[in-house]
């Protein structure tokens, strides 16, 4: 029995509906798809689309609480972004 054999081809496709159920099967292909347009993108190199899908790191401010937390528990602010104070924070606090 090959795959190219029609038989074998209906029933698999009877056991992908019985497991999956009529109703899923259409999401199904159409996450599939969305995934390998993905995929081509990213084999591609374009970025473009991968750089607006990705929000910025925004900046700490000196006059933000994070910041001023980081600041009297010893953490080195200067050039981080926020995700990374509250990383160094969080993992220091978490020490004591």
């Amino acid at each position: 029995m090959a795959f190219d054999d029609p038989v074998v081809i209906i029933l698999i496709l009877a056991v992908v509906v019985l497991i999956f159920g009529a109703s899923r099967i259409p999401q199904l292909a159409r996450s599939l798809g969305q995934a390998r347009r993905e995929f081509e993108k990213g084999s591609k190199g374009d970025t473009a689309s991968v750089s607006q899908a990705m929000p910025t790191a925004s900046a700490a401010s000196p006059d933000d609480p994070l910041v001023q937390a980081a600041q009297r528990e010893g953490i080195d602010t200067q050039g981080k972004t926020k995700e990374q104070i509250a990383s160094e924070l969080s993992w220091k606090l978490n020490r004591k």
